[in-house]
């Protein structure tokens, strides 16, 4: 039984399992997807409830982020990181954040104001540990907009800070930086079974993951320019080799970073490579 993250994360979710080989189909009005696997069920809920849900046993494993794991000081087996959000493949933060003309410059300088949160018991904690004795209030949602009428001061997540340039806010601290891991019931986890399963969904998982940010590339050269393109082009370290049917070319196929190919492809044509030719990838597995 598998926990789903209702919300936000719902359509990268479906996007990442499509990429490991698992496709997850629901309708609008059901919490209840469809799976194509006989070994799994599931169920979307809030990210906020998942690691409540996998401790109690109700979920043998599901996805959510690791502040809520914290939020809800939950017992479960972290299984493995999952950077991804709807935005980006970046870790988002949680932040505290007082207006731009606030003079507030500093957690401490929040003694015995008002500050508003989706997440109060990590940040009851906090200030508890700084010794701060600030009043902190449940925000049932746009809690940007709450400073600087109703609350001094918001903690609030950000993956790019786009919302807290455009709402006029300043951060004065991070408390915590946060991303999706898969996580098990402890139980679940005993079993062999049940791990089998979980840790093939973490192994494929992280291989869509990493293919993400990578590609593949085929090339021909003549087999005397193969030494000076392997040491010219520090990407292509270990490429594959293969003989052609013409004895002075050889196939070269390699694994390179996306953000890299615009300048190695034209480098490539210089040393006198043929037949570039550049695909995606849906799994990487080291």
């Amino acid at each position: 039984m598998l926990g789903l993250p209702k919300g936000s994360l719902e359509e990268a979710t479906k996007n990442l399992f499509a990429k490991a080989g698992w496709r997850i189909t629901t309708n609008s009005r059901s919490y209840k997807p469809s799976i194509d696997d006989s070994e799994l069920d599931g169920r979307f809920v809030r990210a906020q409830e998942v690691s409540r849900y996998v401790e109690h046993g109700f979920f043998d494993c599901g996805l959510t982020g690791h502040d809520w794991i914290q939020e809800n000081e939950s017992d479960v087996v972290d299984v493995c990181d999952l950077i991804y959000s709807r935005a980006s493949s970046k870790k988002s933060r949680w932040v505290l954040c007082v207006p731009e003309g606030s003079g507030i410059t500093k957690p401490e300088e929040l003694a015995g104001k008002r500050v508003a949160t989706e997440m109060m018991g990590t940040v009851k904690r906090y200030f508890a540990d700084k010794g701060i004795d600030a009043e902190v209030e449940f925000s049932w949602g746009a809690t940007e907009v709450k400073v600087p009428d109703l609350v001094d001061a918001i903690v609030d997540i950000t993956e790019t800070g786009n919302s807290i340039r455009a709402n006029k806010l300043r951060i004065i601290d991070t408390l915590l930086e946060t991303n999706t891991k898969l996580i098990a019931n402890k139980d679940s986890w005993a079993n062999p079974v049940k791990r089998k399963k979980i840790e093939t969904i973490a192994l494929l998982l992280q291989s869509a993951l990493e293919a993400e940010s990578k590609v593949g590339l085929k090339l021909n050269v003549l087999k005397g320019s193969v030494d000076k393109i392997v040491a010219t082009i520090p990407a292509l370290r270990n490429p594959t080799l293969s003989t052609l049917s013409d004895p002075d070319w050889i196939a070269l196929e390699t694994i390179i970073d996306e953000s890299v190919v615009r300048e190695i492809i034209p480098q490539l044509k210089e040393l006198g490579a043929e037949g570039i030719v550049e695909y995606p990838l849906n799994k990487v597995v080291y």
